[in-house]
């Protein structure tokens, strides 16, 4: 261990667009790479700029990747030919969902179609009872025929899912060890590896999405190995996972579905400890990347998380508001909100004429218009070159260079027909991306309850200090707050990820007469099984998933203090989540028990952050509510701690921060963080 935290390590953040590379040495000191992402192919850019980072002949101690391969397999439905086993009588569970519906006066609205047609959903005539009765056994010649119909299909990913598996998975081993004899060469994913919890639509679907991006995922993974191999980087290489912890490689082939959020929460990692140090509480988390822009909530000085997330509708979110248009995780997750708004959304015009933006990306190949790489469409990032607020020149690296006239160009396939001005057309792309951004914002914030202008923003990625003066109006927030490196902070917030697991046992206990040592002997064999996954000093975290008796849905509380002290919590819990309590000693039941296991963190703590700013000066034209101005362009380095009012413009390597007018800039000297604030 020792050995290892003298070697440098790598943070690699893979975005629709860009692909982000910061390397810290053991003395805190970074070095940063920002290069054109290489879809299909994303491990390409990956290994290109690991090599570059890194031929000085650095030592590697460890590469921690975050990447959105599994979300854009669920997103674009390019996954795996997979197949579902499950128990004979729920074969269509995947069609059957949950009642929501997440467009209620939408008359044409129609549910997304499953991930696994029903030809290939096949039954098993086993059945084990809620209680470990076997009331039919697993007939092993039938188990054998479904194989050979699964192979004669060609399916290369197999999901099984039976029932009660979640407490009694004997069934569902010894048909998994059928498949894997007779189906070499097709990844499997048992439900009870996958999610040791009750509710078959769950489970099914969480196991199914897992088999989905399986064997992508192995192969991606399998190629970034190669990749690190031949560059001479024999580092371990963990990857993220939602929860915002990481887990080994190993691990993300098994179980990808962890890994779907992956890339968005490492930023929030990162804004948290940006927050703590500036002694903000509350905070808006925002990354606004080439592809999609999210947001998250950081209240208490503690992120917020989700059991469920919903990936592949128009809002992928956890939102308990919003459910029903895209495929169910049942998942430990960051809670983050994403819309199809990033700087490479493409601005388009519907049957009736007007004009919308997204979902569909220009991503990085072919790009933005303003790019020179051969796209026509208008972006988002067209829209803001046109505007002044991104400079012409150079990009990042110096692999791109941003070209005014081909943005212009762009923006007259839309401006024409509408008979606007080119102003026009490109402040109301600006305008409508705000538009479409405020939604993930107000998700996770004014849906749940929460009034955005207690909470500052914190706005990174590539686009993000661009909108976020404008976002904050919409909000009502009074202060931004942009980190340094803020284009690859996700990528930095992967550097302090911590190894995380989860497990949990389901349950059904009279929370008001259990025997707390029934509770403690579960929460024993929940450790003794996370253990061998986790090295050094571990941080247990235990929780608990409670209801009042005869409700149908849970509210899971931290199980810390007496039995006591968590009732107290999950009733306060469900008041401010539902507006009611329950009745003085109304019965309240225990459905699950839940332990987190979080290893030491291997990051320095002090960064040595050089300046990154681009060596820019003068004076840039950029139009704010349709007047153009003479606007002063300034590095990171020459904004004082004394607030300098706005409008201004800061180029930096990776992004540009926008100071409208009616707003003023400082920079706090200890983390080199810029503070925007309003009038």
């Amino acid at each position: 261990m020792a050995a290892t935290e003298q070697r440098a390590r790598i943070g690699v953040d893979v975005g629709g667009t860009f692909t982000d590379v910061i390397l810290q040495a053991p003395d805190g000191r970074v070095s940063i790479r920002k290069v054109l992402s290489t879809p299909p192919g994303y491990d390409r850019a990956v290994i290109e700029a690991v090599a570059g980072l890194t031929a000085g002949g650095e030592r590697v101690g460890g590469v921690v990747h975050g990447t959105t391969v599994a979300t854009n397999a669920v997103l674009e439905r390019r996954g795996a030919l997979t197949a579902l086993v499950t128990t004979a009588g729920f074969r269509d569970v995947l069609e059957l969902r949950r009642l929501r519906i997440p467009h209620m006066y939408d008359p044409f609205w129609l549910k997304p179609d499953p991930l696994v047609p029903r030809r290939l959903r096949f039954e098993l005539h086993e059945r084990i009872t809620a209680d470990g009765t076997e009331l039919k056994p697993v007939d092993e010649a039938e188990v054998g025929a479904i194989a050979a119909e699964l192979r004669e299909a060609g399916v290369e990913s197999v999901a099984v899912c039976l029932l009660h598996s979640y407490r009694f998975p004997e069934h569902e081993q010894l048909a998994g060890r059928i498949f894997r004899e007779a189906l070499p060469g097709v990844t499997l994913s048992l439900s009870s590896d996958i999610l040791r919890e009750q509710r078959e639509y769950e489970r099914s679907a969480t196991t199914v999405v897992n088999a989905y991006v399986r064997p992508l995922m192995g192969r991606y993974v399998a190629d970034i190995r190669r990749g690190l191999d031949a560059a001479g980087v024999e580092a371990a290489l963990t990857i993220m996972q939602s929860s915002g912890g990481v887990m080994t490689s190993e691990d993300a082939t098994r179980r990808p579905v962890l890994a779907l959020e992956s890339g968005p929460a490492a930023g929030v990692v990162a804004a948290l400890g940006m927050a703590r140090q500036l002694g903000f509480e509350n905070a808006i988390a925002f990354d606004m990347g080439g592809t999609t822009a999210k947001a998250s909530l950081i209240e208490a000085g503690a992120v917020s998380r989700s059991r469920e997330y919903e990936v592949g509708g128009s809002l992928s979110s956890g939102s308990r508001l919003m459910r029903g248009a895209g495929e169910l995780l049942r998942i430990p997750t960051i809670d983050i909100a994403e819309v199809g708004a990033g700087g490479g959304s493409i601005a388009w015009l519907d049957p009736a004429g007007g004009l919308q933006v997204g979902p569909r990306s220009a991503g990085a190949d072919p790009g933005p218009a303003c790019y020179g790489r051969g796209g026509a469409d208008p972006t988002v990032t067209d829209a803001n070159v046109f505007l002044g607020y991104i400079p012409t020149g150079a990009l990042a690296s110096g692999d791109l260079s941003v070209s005014s006239a081909l943005a212009e160009r762009a923006l007259q396939s839309i401006a024409e027909p509408l008979a606007l001005s080119l102003t026009e057309a490109a402040a109301g792309v600006h305008a409508i991306a705000n538009a479409r951004m405020t939604r993930a914002l107000r998700s996770v914030s004014s849906e749940k309850g929460r009034d955005p202008r207690d909470f500052v923003l914190i706005a990174y990625g590539g686009s993000g200090p661009v909108h976020a003066p404008g976002l904050a109006e919409e909000l009502g927030c009074t202060t931004v707050l942009v980190p340094a490196l803020a284009g690859l902070f996700s990528s930095l917030g992967l550097l302090f990820a911590r190894p995380e697991f989860h497990d949990v046992h389901s349950c059904h206990l009279d929370a008001r007469t259990v025997d707390a040592g029934e509770i403690e002997r579960i929460f024993d064999v929940l450790e003794t099984r996370l253990a061998p996954s986790l090295d050094g000093d571990v941080q247990w975290i235990r929780g608990a998933d409670l209801r009042y008796g005869g409700q149908s849905w849970e509210v899971e509380v931290e199980f810390t203090g007496s039995l006591g002290d968590v009732l107290l919590r999950f009733e306060d819990a469900h008041e401010r989540l539902y507006g009611v309590r329950g009745e003085p000693g109304s019965p309240i039941e225990i459905r699950a028990l839940r332990l987190a296991g979080i290893g030491p963190s291997a990051a320095v703590a002090a960064l040595g952050l050089a300046d990154e700013s681009r060596p820019r000066g003068g004076t840039r034209a950029a139009i704010f509510d349709g007047e153009t101005l003479d606007v002063p362009v300034r590095t990171r380095a020459s904004i004082g701690d004394a607030p300098e009012p706005g409008p201004l413009l800061v180029d930096e390597y990776d992004t540009t921060v926008v100071v409208r007018p009616g707003w003023s800039i400082r920079r706090d000297a200890a983390t080199q963080t810029l503070v925007l604030e309003r009038a």
